[in-house]
């Protein structure tokens, strides 16, 4: 599964272009992704393609040195189920 990155966003489209699965992070306050928003298809779901894009953006923010602030109920529970990311959450609140 291949997604796309921009800047604050994950995301993959399908054939015609439609946005099927997306999590979105805004850097709210400097070095601080706040992962806000995860959004599946129902085309999708029950494929792990959630949990593939709270890896990517793991990844993403080891890469760029960030920390990571779940405010979205799925990341909050995913971080709470994958102790091994604690370091890279910010542990003030936006």
């Amino acid at each position: 599964m291949e997604f796309l990155v921009q800047s604050g966003r994950i995301y993959q489209v399908d054939e015609k272009g439609k946005t099927v699965a997306e999590v979105t992070f805004p850097e709210e306050i400097p070095g601080v992704l706040n992962l806000n928003h995860t959004f599946v298809d129902e085309s999708l779901r029950g494929q792990g393609v959630a949990g593939k894009l709270m890896q990517a953006v793991v990844d993403y923010a080891k890469a760029q040195g960030k920390q990571i602030s779940p405010t979205c109920s799925y990341a909050v529970k995913w971080f709470e189920k994958h102790g091994e990311y604690q370091s890279l959450l910010n542990k003030s609140k936006l």
